[in-house]
C-alpha cells in the first residue's frame, strides 16, 4: 500500500523522455515540432506504450486530410465535446485549432451558445445537436435528428463523424479524469475558465 498526495498536481505523472521506448519518440518528436511542446496527454498515455499506439494511430486516422468530415467541422466537433465534459487541456488545444481553422476566435468564443449564435450554419448546428445528443448522458439520437444527418452525409460519413466524437469523448474523459491541465495554446473564453476554477 502507498499514499500519494495530491496538492495541485497531476494524478499520474509522465516520466523523462528517456524513459519511454524508443519507438515511441517520433511521436513525441513531430508533437514538439508542430505544438512547439509535447502534449501531456501523450507522456500519460505512453506509459502504457501499446495503448499510446494505438490511439495515436486513430486520432491519425479521425484526423487526416482526406476525411470526409471536413477540418472546420471536425474541430467544432472536439471543442464542443470538450466543453461538455470540462477538458481544460481539450479545450485549449482544439480551440486554438478550431482558431487556426477559421482565421479566428469568433465560432471558439460562441460555440457554448451556438444555439443562440448566427455564425453556425444548417450543417454545423445539425452535427452539434448531433455531438451534443451523443455526449449528454440524459439525451439520445432519435430518428429525426437521424433523418436531418442524411441530409448531409451518407452512412460511411456517419461512422467516422460518430467515431470522432466517440473519440474526442474518451480523450476528454481521459484527460479530465487525470486532471490534465491546458498547455497555453489557446485564451479560453471566460465561461471555460470560470467553469474549471
Amino acid at each position: 500500500m502507498f499514499t500519494i498526495c495530491f496538492d495541485d498536481v497531476m494524478r499520474v505523472t509522465e516520466k523523462p523522455i528517456i524513459s519511454y521506448p524508443w519507438y515511441l519518440r517520433p511521436f513525441f518528436w513531430n508533437q514538439k515540432r508542430k505544438y512547439g511542446q509535447i502534449l501531456k496527454p501523450a507522456l500519460i498515455w505512453a506509459r502504457v506504450p501499446r495503448l499510446f499506439a494505438a490511439i495515436a494511430i486513430l486520432y491519425g486516422v479521425l484526423d487526416r486530410k482526406s476525411s470526409p468530415i471536413g477540418p472546420v467541422l471536425r474541430s467544432l466537433i472536439t471543442v464542443r465535446v470538450s466543453q461538455i465534459n470540462g477538458c481544460r487541456f481539450c479545450i485549449d488545444i482544439n480551440s486554438a485549432m478550431l482558431a487556426k481553422r477559421t482565421g479566428s476566435m469568433n465560432k471558439v468564443e460562441t460555440l457554448e451558445r451556438w444555439q443562440e449564435s448566427e455564425l453556425f450554419d444548417n450543417k454545423e448546428r445539425v452535427v452539434l445537436g448531433y455531438v451534443e445528443a451523443v455526449t449528454y448522458t440524459d439525451r439520445q439520437v432519435d430518428d429525426e435528428l437521424t433523418r436531418r444527418l442524411y441530409e448531409y452525409f451518407n452512412e460511411d460519413e456517419i461512422v467516422e463523424l460518430t467515431g470522432l466524437i466517440a473519440f474526442q469523448n474518451l480523450s476528454s474523459k481521459f484527460n479530465s479524469a487525470l486532471d490534465l491541465s491546458a498547455q497555453g495554446f489557446c485564451r479560453l473564453p471566460e465561461s471555460a475558465d470560470r467553469n474549471n476554477e
